[in-house]
């Protein structure tokens, strides 16, 4: 009895550490480090061996790809992508429905699924709206195909990077970068086949009150209250300007007629007079990268004005229109009918936002100018409001209640948000940042350093944790990812998840619970054909993945097959990608995936929701599975 107890005690932390998990009392990241501990206070793994999982391979390459993820949605691929699908649906519910899971599934490839359905829902939810459909008939469809969708590549889910790192731990051959596709075609296509015939029916009509950030939307909202439809106009410095040679403080355009710069679009004719054929190419290549890379920046105080420069300016339409003579500029007024807000005032690097003075705001009772508001946060002020009225900014002193309308850098508008003390920052700008659509250099090293990723990985030109890593240091040294929103992007709850899970694993096997339970499951399903084997190996899986994580049971359960595969004397790769099938397929429970969690509240869904939707696919893919399964790796 003695001789067993490490053993009983690793499945007495196993069963506390699962019912933890069932009833969601605490985050599941708490919950797996509580088992971490747990093992090691008990004796039965060193403090090398409960640690050992934060220095594993699958848990760095994890939290890599989120910066990665994270870099595409900062330059707008993700955003510009959404929009595209969103585009082809039109007015039609069968088409919308059928391209939200067709997309979801195609960006699942090289974005987590995770990642996917939270750059998707916000698109989602606003075209369901446009054509009068209820976002509960579409994000439960996204996110199970976001799960299939992550059965794509090897990077798509962590299931199935924590599965092919188990079987190279074991001494065997991973799986291969677009192995999973043999599996994760046919099932991404019978998950969209099954939600257009049968699954459509069983979702229900429910209407939820929580609306998401729409971002056109909300800048209409921003245009209407500051009136900036008719306060926004491009000049065209004129040859004989008195602007021509000087910066923008020189001109003080902000002094002196209170008018805002909001971006100045140089002339690539101007360089170019006298130039050879080559040198105009050349130059205008250079040209055409310099001007995707800058497009939507703020201009600085030093940036020079020069002839036939595109000013994009804010003010008073009489005083904007009196400098056609005074300062030698062609005023054409932004049409708002033709050109989005969007497009104009936002792109990655810049947005807006709308700020309200608090009651302990230091700023209160001072002018926009003394309070130097712009200076403190590197932000301009094109608009003040109070109430229903539009105040002179350089004359009006704040009062609290007061609304400052702003655009800077996206990471000084969060600055602004971290002040409480001086202001509120009305809104979501992060999540206003993220639908960004509009493209510029970043956006072409991020697409090509995801491509650079793929191909190291695909070839075993390096080792997919290296790949990762490389790729996520190029995206942070280019711009394309702050290191402070790289860092914010990680799902930290994931990785400890992971890490924290894995010496669960490591406990089983030490104590000889691993090999118990594959005895276990060799002794009762040995002696049935394969397929029964395996059967029992995906409903063990899917069991314990509709409450607990699809990574933690991954963690938990691949290693115990690989056991059993080799007390048969069998291939283990088929008996673990039953694990990851498994795994995926939790369908039934919102706490199964975050997935599944994401489009909870959003949807308005119930958990029978996901159980009426959820048990005829599960089935449909056990079933697919285990035809496939066998045939592509042979037991």
């Amino acid at each position: 009895m003695l001789d067993n107890l490490p053993m009983l005690l690793t499945f007495a932390i196993l069963a506390v550490t699962i019912l933890l998990f069932i009833f969601s009392k605490l985050r599941a990241d708490v919950v797996a480090l509580l088992s971490l501990l747990a093992l090691f206070l008990s004796g039965i793994l060193t403090s090398e061996q409960a640690l050992a999982g934060f220095a594993n391979s699958t848990v760095i390459m994890v939290a890599a790809l989120f910066v990665v993820g994270e870099g595409l949605s900062r330059t707008g691929i993700t955003a510009w992508l959404g929009q595209f699908f969103m585009q082809q649906a039109g007015d039609s519910e069968t088409r919308l429905l059928l391209v939200v899971m067709i997309g979801t599934a195609l960006l699942s490839i090289f974005v987590s699924n995770t990642g996917t359905v939270a750059m998707l829902m916000p698109a989602v939810v606003a075209a369901a709206w446009r054509i009068g459909g209820l976002p509960s008939k579409y994000l439960i469809p996204m996110a199970f195909t976001a799960s299939m969708g992550g059965l794509l590549t090897l990077i798509s889910s962590p299931p199935n990077m924590v599965a092919s790192n188990a079987l190279v731990n074991a001494g065997l051959g991973g799986f291969g970068f677009f192995e999973f596709s043999i599996i994760g075609v046919p099932l991404t296509v019978l998950a969209i086949v099954y939600i257009l015939l049968l699954g459509r029916r069983l979702l229900p009509a429910r209407e939820n009150t929580k609306r998401l950030v729409d971002l056109e939307q909300s800048m209409s909202q921003l245009a209407q209250s500051y009136q900036l439809a008719d306060r926004l106009f491009r000049l065209r410095v004129r040859n004989g300007s008195p602007l021509v040679g000087k910066t923008l403080a020189e001109a003080a355009l902000g002094q002196t007629y209170g008018i805002s710069v909001l971006a100045i679009q140089h002339d690539v004719q101007r360089d170019l007079a006298g130039a050879s054929g080559r040198q105009r190419r050349q130059h205008g290549l250079r040209e055409q990268l310099e001007r995707l890379q800058e497009e939507g920046e703020q201009p600085s105080a030093d940036t020079v004005i020069e002839v036939q420069d595109l000013l994009l300016v804010k003010g008073n339409p009489e005083i904007v229109a009196g400098l056609t003579y005074e300062l030698g500029v062609g005023v054409q007024p932004i049409d708002s009918e033709k050109e989005s807000l969007s497009d104009l005032l936002l792109s990655q690097e810049t947005g807006v936002a709308e700020l309200i003075v608090t009651p302990r705001s230091d700023y209160a009772g001072h002018t926009v100018a003394e309070a130097r508001v712009a200076e403190a946060f590197g932000v301009q002020v094109l608009s003040l409001r109070r109430g229903d009225k539009l105040l002179a900014r350089r004359e009006a002193r704040l009062a609290v209640g007061d609304s400052l309308l702003v655009r800077g850098n996206w990471e000084s508008i969060a600055r602004i948000g971290e002040d409480r003390d001086n202001f509120v920052v009305v809104g979501e700008p992060e999540a206003m940042a993220r639908q960004v659509v509009k493209l510029n250099g970043r956006s072409l090293i991020a697409v090509l350093t995801l491509l650079g990723m793929v191909v190291l990985m695909a070839f075993n030109i390096a080792p997919a944790v290296v790949a990762t890593l490389l790729a996520a240091l190029v995206l942070v040294l280019t711009k394309c990812v702050s290191p402070e929103e790289a860092y914010r992007s990680i799902s930290w709850q994931t990785v400890i998840l992971i890490a924290a899970m894995l010496p669960m694993g490591a406990a089983l096997e030490v104590t000889g619970g691993a090999a118990l339970i594959a005895n276990g499951l060799v002794a009762t399903l040995g002696a049935f054909p394969p397929l029964v084997l395996l059967a029992g190996v995906f409903l063990l899986s899917t069991t314990l993945g509709q409450v607990m994580s699809n990574t933690a049971t991954t963690v938990l359960l691949a290693p115990i097959a690989i056991e059993a595969a080799q007390g048969l004397s069998v291939a283990p790769q088929s008996l673990v990608m039953m694990v990851v099938l498994g795994a995926t397929a939790a369908f039934m429970t919102p706490i199964a995936t975050p997935v599944n969690t994401l489009v909870f509240v959003a949807g308005g869904y119930t958990w029978g929701d996901y159980a009426k939707v959820g048990l005829p696919l599960l089935l449909l893919v056990m079933a697919v599975s285990l035809l496939i399964v066998p045939l592509a790796w042979p037991l």
